[in-house]
């Protein structure tokens, strides 16, 4: 597994722990104009859970993966909010600024994957 993946793993592991919806991975990894080379996003249902998803997803890639976010913005309103991992930016959403800004449809060529909202392990 690569830094990429790990750390793409590490960010959806913190979503989750905050019950986040609607994660979707977009592998940017082969368009060369890309910002990065993966986005993360999800939704929060209130300003108050999109604040706790980025506080879980800054804690828990600290932990097992050693990172820390080079930038974050958007906390002040949290509508969205914008973690900038380098190689991977993470996107957390209110349901209404999400389905305006769109951003799985953004780069058209890349690779995108729903997850589900719980660990597969977790499901049972």
């Amino acid at each position: 597994m690569n830094q990429t993946d790990n750390l793409t793993q590490s960010i959806v592991a913190g979503i989750r722990e905050k019950k986040g919806r609607n994660i979707v991975t977009a592998d940017l990894s082969t368009i060369i104009t890309a910002p990065c080379q993966a986005f993360v996003l999800c939704t929060g249902g209130s300003p108050q859970q999109v604040q706790a998803l980025a506080d879980s997803v800054r804690e828990t890639v600290r932990k097992q993966a050693g990172e820390k976010p080079a930038a974050v913005c958007g906390l002040d309103n949290a509508e969205w909010v914008a973690l900038d991992y380098g190689t991977v930016m993470v996107h957390i959403f209110l349901p209404e600024p999400r389905e305006y800004y769109d951003l799985e449809h953004l780069w058209d060529d890349a690779e995108i994957e729903q997850l589900p909202d719980e660990a597969p392990d977790a499901q049972q």
